[in-house]
């Protein structure tokens, strides 16, 4: 049978099924809870049980809990299974400034050319290692004389075995030269992060329009996995702009993520189509065909990714429409310099996203 817990101060519940975690259960419902390796050794899940029982695996609680701290109700809720409804305290991530950056090493795990110019990667970390993060937020490649590459995060937080960024290729760019005609599977990284303002706000229930360029599309991607994962309904309109129809690598899955997910609206819009695309859809700026369907925003939460260009052109013409500031989150990228001291900014160097 399943059970309810509710986490306090907040109040926010959720149910826990058998053989599940508390911590997993949390994020399958958007909810994120403090943690870095899901194997009970690094303790930065711990909380307390107000009311109610869990148990661990094997019987036994961690090594890492020590007496005091079960007898006061402690528990490392990335191993705890409850035996019954749970009232736990515990901090729960809701900002980006709640989730300290750290520096991790990981393999690639998987390589993926996803179109002629974009290039899909799958990190793997350690096996006691996890990386905590929001939707839309970003990390950093941490190149071997100290300069930094910066990517969004593909891949929604409750799926994070892997972490997928999409690397385009910049001619001359030394980490994307390097991943497209140097890196091989198993190559060994350094990362940073997670970095970034730029992701869903769970509290903002206003219909959300999504516009991406290009690549990008990469944290949108995590938003949308994490809103249909975690049943969001919230009326969501993602528009896609691209060159041409082969720089559409999402469209398939965008699509059936469109077909799975009812509040989803999907768009792809091309700025310049080639006679062997036979595109019958939109064509022109990606924010113009926004406007187009969306003449008035005063009522929306508008989320957009891609060129400091586009974005700033989007900013003066939505200024227009009646976008609210607060309500308006942009993350611009463009090839940047190689040192970046303020790391809280959302630019990435030496790619699009």
């Amino acid at each position: 049978m399943s059970y309810t817990v509710t986490i306090e101060p907040t109040g926010h519940t959720f149910t826990v099924e058998p053989e599940q975690s508390i911590l997993d259960a949390a994020l399958r419902h958007g909810l994120v809870i403090p943690y870095s390796c899901r194997s009970g050794t690094c303790c930065t899940c711990m909380g307390k049980v107000v009311e109610g029982a869990v148990t661990y695996p094997g019987g036994q609680p961690p090594e890492s809990l020590d007496d005091k701290e079960l007898a006061v109700g402690q528990a490392l809720f990335c191993m705890a299974r409850p035996a019954s409804d749970l009232a736990i305290e515990v901090r729960e991530v809701r900002e980006a400034a709640d989730i300290p950056p750290r520096k991790m090493r990981c393999r690639v795990a998987h390589m993926e050319r996803l179109s002629r110019d974009v290039m899909g990667l799958q990190l793997k970390l350690p096996d006691s290692e996890r990386l905590a993060f929001l939707p839309g937020q970003y990390l950093d490649i941490l190149l071997r004389d100290g300069r930094r590459r910066s990517y969004s995060l593909a891949n929604a937080p409750h799926d994070d075995d892997l972490l997928a960024l999409q690397v385009r290729h910049i001619e001359g760019g030394e980490f994307s030269e390097q991943v497209f005609h140097a890196m091989q599977e198993k190559a060994l990284l350094r990362i940073e992060g997670p970095y970034g303002t730029f992701h869903i706000r769970e509290e903002d229930d206003r219909p959300i329009l999504m516009i991406a360029g290009s690549t990008g599309i990469a944290p949108l991607l995590s938003m949308l996995a994490h809103m249909i994962h975690t049943g969001d309904q919230r009326p969501v309109h993602l528009f896609w702009g691209v060159r041409s129809r082969q720089d559409l690598y999402m469209d398939d899955t965008l699509q059936a993520w469109e077909r799975a997910h009812g509040p989803l609206q999907y768009t792809p819009c091309l700025s310049e189509p080639q006679p062997e695309d036979a595109w019958d859809g939109r064509i022109g700026l990606v924010h113009n065909m926004l406007l187009q369907d969306y003449p008035d925003l005063s009522r929306h939460a508008v989320y957009m990714s891609g060129p400091p260009a586009m974005i700033a052109a989007a900013q003066r013409d939505f200024a227009r429409h009646g976008v609210e500031e607060q309500h308006f989150f942009r993350d611009a990228f463009e090839f940047a310099a190689d040192s970046r001291p303020d790391l809280t900014a959302s630019v990435a160097a030496d790619t699009d996203s």
